[in-house]
């Protein structure tokens, strides 16, 4: 059982409301009182002073680190060993999840210009994070592995990270192969350059042309910007019409 144990009002609120949130059993106490007989994980704050067990692990945090404490409590409860692993499944709108041990602890699935921004946040406190990044979407994933230069980044060969999706799942197949990237291990790699080819571009001048209201495609070097992540596809169509003003 997780027990919270503190008098900062603020990791209290929010570690209980994130326990509760997870459907998770736990129980609070005063920091000094008596350990319940089930206790195995206390989420406490820096400054309390609560009773020593060596069979509870202890975790300590602020308010703003409650959520970082639970998945830190589950990891410890369930055995999984802590460390953060972040799998990815790359693409325009990246499956992104985000496991402790073997436990999934939180996923998204945004848009491609905002995949770094998550992943630093779910790993700015983390000990150890590693991110692992399928090979299937190669401009994609080459913008990410660039872009993510102060965190330890592995390419993984995501053959089959894909699993089938029965009624009801759609939309869930990004994240679902995401965990099974995360789950696998990969090759350490420090940057990736690819260069699109010409049927990559050709399909982006295509897709420009079908969401453009006056049927406009844009040019080669703006096609090679958006394979790059440098510009949103929207982006490239207002900057080919500015330079036809």
């Amino acid at each position: 059982m997780i027990v919270v144990a503190t008098t900062d009002f603020e990791l209290y609120h929010e570690a209980v409301a994130e326990l509760r949130s997870r459907g998770v059993t736990f129980t609070t106490i005063e920091p000094g009182d008596p350990l319940p007989e089930q206790a195995r994980v206390l989420i406490t704050g820096q400054d309390d002073d609560v009773e020593r067990d060596a069979a509870v692990s202890r975790v300590t945090a602020t308010g703003d680190e409650a959520r970082r404490a639970v998945d830190e409590a589950l990891a410890t409860l369930r055995g999984g060993g802590g460390r953060t692993v972040v799998g990815v499944d790359p693409g325009t709108r990246p499956g992104i999840a985000i496991l402790s041990g073997t436990t999934v602890v939180a996923a998204f699935h945004v848009p491609l210009a905002n995949a770094v921004d998550v992943i630093r946040r779910e790993t700015r406190d983390a000990v150890d994070p590693v991110v692992r990044i399928g090979d299937g979407a190669r401009l994609q994933g080459a913008k990410l592995i660039n872009e993510l230069d102060d965190i330890p980044v592995e390419l993984v060969d995501e053959t089959g990270t894909t699993p089938y999706l029965g009624s009801g799942a759609r939309g869930m197949g990004d994240v679902l192969a995401a965990v099974n990237i995360a789950r696998m291990k990969g090759e350490r790699i420090e940057s990736r350059e690819i260069e699109p080819t010409e049927g990559e571009l050709q399909r982006i001048k295509s897709r420009s042309r079908e969401v453009s209201d006056d049927n406009r495609a844009i040019d080669d070097e703006l096609a090679r910007r958006v394979a790059g992540g440098e510009l949103s596809i929207d982006e490239a169509l207002d900057e080919h019409r500015t330079r036809q003003t």
